[in-house]
């Protein structure tokens, strides 16, 4: 987490200036740890809560991991080095438009959520229960 505060302070010290910035991860044990929320707590980091059992708003779920497993299905590497060297190679050519496509998706999802009442849905299938 100090590794993730230092980065932002560098890379964008706007945001770090103005507090204006949101962390947001899964709800994985390593992350909703108490450690983890004294930690944010005390340094004033603000996160974004995400409901149980929603992967579909995860970025690296619905976006970044698809696009690197699709290219590397039915593939077979010899060694570590060959996976990270094809990982990085289909990082590389992840554009910047498609990044930002992948938090307007990303928008949506949330939105989706908020219109839902955190019920779970899929797709654009959203059960409004009154």
């Amino acid at each position: 987490m100090r590794n993730l505060r230092k980065a932002i302070r560098q890379k964008r010290p706007d945001l770090w200036k103005n507090k204006n910035w949101l962390l947001h991860h899964d709800n994985a044990p390593a992350h909703t740890s108490l450690l983890v929320r004294e930690f944010l707590a005390k340094n004033n980091t603000l996160m974004m809560p995400q409901p149980s059992y929603s992967p579909d708003l995860a970025p690296c779920d619905f976006f970044l991991f698809p696009k690197l497993k699709r290219p590397m299905k039915g593939r077979r590497y010899a060694t570590i080095e060959e996976i990270k060297t094809a990982l990085k190679e289909e990082l590389n050519k992840i554009t910047k438009n498609d990044f930002l496509k992948c938090f307007e998706d990303w928008k949506k999802r949330w939105h989706k959520c908020i219109i839902s009442d955190g019920d779970y849905f899929e797709g654009d299938k959203i059960d409004i229960h009154e």
